[in-house]
């Protein structure tokens, strides 16, 4: 049974999952709501990460989740580009902020560097908040054109989108995978667990942190990317700092520093949401106790629990055939000792 909970085993049911959903449900507002889930997973992998693998919280990711929204926006509607330049254009814009931010904000640590992010964070916001004339302010930008069709294959239903986005959550999943199970993530690991041990064993921290900053803001350029070309309309609450907060919120409660963590806190609290519409504003009276005993009862979020228990279940079985073969070993030496003074 405690093998089924395994992280491989997690996201293999999620991938087989999220194939057939179209199929069980003819709801398209339903597959609407999954697709906004997909396009948030990769923002919080994005996070995920810089912060639970490098130890690192970036409280700037919504700003880059705007920057690679108004890029792709801007270079279509305004620039007149085609979809798919404009889109790996919008991935580039916002990964050489990253480094450029990143250069700065990277000589700060722990929580000077989570203050420093949010400022960074605001000051992306007030100016795509204030640029009225390239960003059309409080207005946002409309008429954002959908995903350009390839060959054959076009993207003018739901369904078409729904499998898009999975396709990049999927590579997003596969990268994250092949990045924390290399050498490249153990580093980041080992700058987690101490910097100044990781600096005492010839490991480039500076080198090895901005790497993952701009990794991070890429996929959060990414998601924010898709989702302009989701929504078909953005505004500047997009880059405000409640956003990231919930894409934090989605992080702890799937599990910080998982691999399966992003993708069973943002269904979770996505589906929550939806079910909690009615309560509209009251809604965080409920999520925020809830939150706070996760927290205190299980800091490493549902995946991280599930983990801890298992290895404790097979610590437990280790210990107890350790005990049984002690004692199998004390049974067979009394019984040597006892035919010894037999025979004697």
């Amino acid at each position: 049974m405690a093998s089924i909970f395994k992280q491989r085993n997690m996201i293999a049911f999620f991938i087989l999952f999220a194939i057939v959903f179209p199929f069980i449900t003819n709801n398209n507002y339903m597959i609407h709501v999954m697709t906004l889930a997909f396009i948030w997973m990769i923002a919080v992998y994005g996070l995920n990460l810089l912060a639970g693998y490098t130890g690192y919280l970036s409280l700037a990711h919504a700003g880059f989740f705007a920057i690679g929204a108004y890029s792709l926006s801007l270079l279509t509607t305004k620039a007149g580009m085609s979809y798919w330049l404009a889109f790996v254009l919008a991935l580039i814009i916002t990964s050489l902020l990253g480094l450029v931010i990143g250069l700065i904000s990277l000589r700060t640590k722990e929580h000077f560097f989570a203050i420093y992010t949010l400022c960074v964070g605001y000051i992306i916001y007030l100016i795509i908040d204030k640029w009225d004339s390239l960003t059309g302010g409080i207005r946002g930008l409309i008429g954002i054109p959908g995903p350009a069709n390839i060959g054959p294959i076009t993207f003018n239903t739901p369904i078409s989108n729904y499998y898009l986005v999975l396709f990049f959550l999927l590579l997003t999943v596969l990268v994250m995978y092949r990045i924390v199970h290399s050498l490249t993530g153990r580093t980041f690991i080992a700058i987690r667990n101490s910097e100044d041990l990781a600096q005492t064993i010839g490991i480039s921290t500076m080198t090895n942190k901005l790497l993952v900053f701009v990794i991070s803001t890429f996929f959060a350029g990414l998601a924010g990317a898709l989702y302009a070309s989701f929504i078909r309309f953005i505004g500047p609450d997009i880059g405000y700092i409640n956003v990231t907060f919930d894409i934090l919120t989605y992080l702890i409660v799937g599990g910080i520093g998982t691999l399966s963590g992003p993708v069973v806190g943002t269904i979770i609290i996505v589906w929550v949401s939806q079910q909690l519409q009615f309560l509209q504003d009251y809604r965080m009276m409920i999520f925020g106790p809830i939150l706070t005993l996760l927290v205190i009862f299980y800091p490493r979020g549902i995946s991280g629990g599930i983990q801890d228990w298992n290895m404790k279940r097979k610590e437990k079985k280790r210990q107890e055939k350790q005990n049984i073969d002690k004692n199998q070993q004390m049974l067979s030496a009394q019984e040597t000792s006892a035919a010894a003074n037999k025979n004697g």
